[in-house]
This record gives C-alpha cells, structure tokens and sequence, in this order.
C-alpha cells in the first residue's frame, strides 16, 4: 500500500469559526473602558479645580478680612487719639466707575466718624468733574439724611482742584462749602452728546438699515436722523434732570446762593474759588488743613476714607458671577 506525502496544506492548523458576536463585545468593552477613564479623569480635574478654587478664595477672603482689620484697626487708633477732623475723600468721576461706589463711600465713613466721639466735624475733599445726576442725587440725600440724624457734628466739603457738575450736587448738602481761590466751582447743568453721521454716510453711499418697534425706539442714534419732536423730547429730559439739580442746589445753600443778583449761575458755567465766593456757592476760601484748624478747632486730620472697599467692591462684582458660572461649568463637565 503506498502512502502519498502530505501535502502542506494539510499540515497548517485548522482556525476556529469567529463568534461575531465576541467581537462587538470586545469593542464595546475597550470603549466603555476608554469612556470610564476618560471620566474619572474629568472628576479628577473637577476636583482638583475645585481645590485650586477654594484655596483662591480662602486667599482672598484673607486679604479682605486683612483690609476690614486694617479699617478697624484704623478706628480704634481714631478712638486712641484725642480731638480731629474726619476727613473723609471723594474723587473721580461719580457714579462713571463701576469697581467704586461714592455713595456708599460716604456713608460708611460719615458714620465712622459719628461712631467715634473725638471726630468734631467731617470734612469731604473734593476733588471731582462730577458725574451722574442719580448718583449725585443719592448721595445728596444720604448726606442730609445723616446729617439729620447726627446734628452735632456739622458736615464741610473743601474743594481742591475742582468740584463742578455732580460733584457741586453733592458738595450743596454739606452745611458749609470752601474751596481754594484758583479751585474751579459749579458747572450746575446737564449734557448730553452724540453725533449726527448721516451726511458722511450719504457721502460714501452707506444706508443705514434700523428695525424698530416704535417710533422712538432708535433715537439717539448717531447713524440716522432726528425729528424735531425726538430732539424736542431730549430737550424736555435734560431740563427735567436740571430742574432737580437746582432745586437740591437751593435747598442746600439757601439764602447764600445769590442766584437773582447773578442768574447765570445756574447756566452751566464754572467759576473759580474766588468767583464762586462772590455769587454764594462757596462759603469762604480754605484749604483742609486751614477748616479742622481754624473752623473745627481740630488740626489732627484723620482719613475715614474706606479704602479697602476698593478691592473688596472689585472682588465681589468682577469675580463673583465668573466664579459662579465657572463652578456650575465644571460641575456640568462632570457628567
């Protein structure tokens, strides 16, 4: 019986049939797999954000605990020191920054300084263009308000390089005014501005395309024109907001102000220290240091300014709604 040789297909080992079914499983589970660390990943970078995010505000919360102690600390150095002029500082243009807030400046520390029975008057330095008419307003009436409330200490407003628009608003509710004789005072008028492009775009060939719904929705709009009742309309808001200027004006100066002999003094314009002194918008020509020491009686000045405000006022309003959103985000991220 003869035997053939095998042939080299016969020797090669035979391969099992697939389960298609085992490799879908496999794919799946290697993608579940990469899915899963991909999470935990995620959780670990959220967690680690999170712990980068509370020792940030621990930080923080320290440096403004450390400006609060150094408030106080600064009153309790005051209530040590005899008799002094609280001096308390208003600069910048009012209500134009939004890290600062005057009124609440002035308030916090007036009523600093009535806390402290060694403080014998507040003097406010002024040193402003002014502003907004409703910060303006506001403040004025929180000045009388306190000033109401704490009749035994008067209330002195110096001005230093100027005190003019909003800033005069303001310095009409201190119970008396002084300013140097170059110091510019006054300015009791309202402005507003803009500009009227239309002519430039007609001459280049641009049309302006505005969908409104109202007649009056789109004025103000430098990029196209005004009717004469829109430019009447802004005419009537400017006089209402000058009306209340000179009413509060009048209500704090009284009888001083000598607007029948001098009518223009409600126009707008500026006068100086000197001028202003002879039409009644100023009491008399001072300094800081010439009112605690010659009209207070007390030449020990003492600064109630809080300034640690500033930083906390920008923390809160410029981090407080990203921190916010920033956790929420992360906290999405997770899942």
């Amino acid at each position: 019986m003869s035997h053939y040789p095998e042939s080299p297909e016969s020797k090669r080992p035979q391969r099992l049939p697939l389960d298609e079914n085992w490799e879908r499983q496999t794919l799946r589970d290697v993608l579940m797999e990469a899915y899963r660390e991909q999470k935990r990943n995620r959780i670990w970078k959220a967690i680690w954000r999170g712990v980068y995010l509370l020792v940030f505000l621990s930080f923080m919360a320290g440096i403004m605990h450390g400006g609060r102690n150094s408030d106080s600390n600064k009153n309790s150095l005051a209530q040590m020191r005899g008799e002094h002029t609280a001096v308390i500082e208003l600069s910048g243009e009012i209500g134009g920054d939004k890290y600062t807030d005057h009124v609440q400046i002035l308030r916090d520390g007036m009523e600093a300084a009535y806390n402290n029975k060694n403080a014998k008057a507040i003097v406010i330095l002024a040193n402003s263009p002014g502003g907004s008419p409703v910060v303006s307003n506001i403040a004025f009436q929180e000045i009388l308000r306190l000033k109401k409330q704490h009749t035994n200490i008067p209330v002195y407003l110096v001005a230093q390089d100027l005190c003019a628009s909003g800033c005069y608003y303001i310095a009409a509710a201190a119970d008396k005014i002084y300013a140097d004789p170059s110091s510019i005072v006054g300015s009791i008028g309202v402005i507003g501005s803009s500009f009227d492009a239309t002519a430039l775009m007609e001459k280049i060939g641009i049309k302006r395309r505005q969908r409104t719904a109202g007649s009056n929705k789109g004025m103000g709009d430098p990029f196209s024109s005004e009717t004469p009742e829109q430019q009447a309309i802004w005419q009537n808001m400017l006089n209402q907001i000058h009306t209340e200027f000179i009413k509060a004006v009048k209500q704090g100066r009284g009888e001083r102000l000598k607007f029948n002999q001098h009518p223009d003094v409600f126009s707008g314009r500026v006068y100086t220290g000197a001028e202003a002194k002879e039409v009644g918008l100023i009491d008399d020509l001072g300094n800081v240091y010439s009112v605690a020491r010659d009209v207070v009686k007390a030449p020990d000045l003492v600064d109630y300014t809080p300034r640690e405000d500033d930083f906390s006022r920008l923390l809160s309003r410029s981090l407080g709604a990203e921190v916010k959103s920033q956790v929420e985000s992360w906290t999405q991220k997770i899942w």
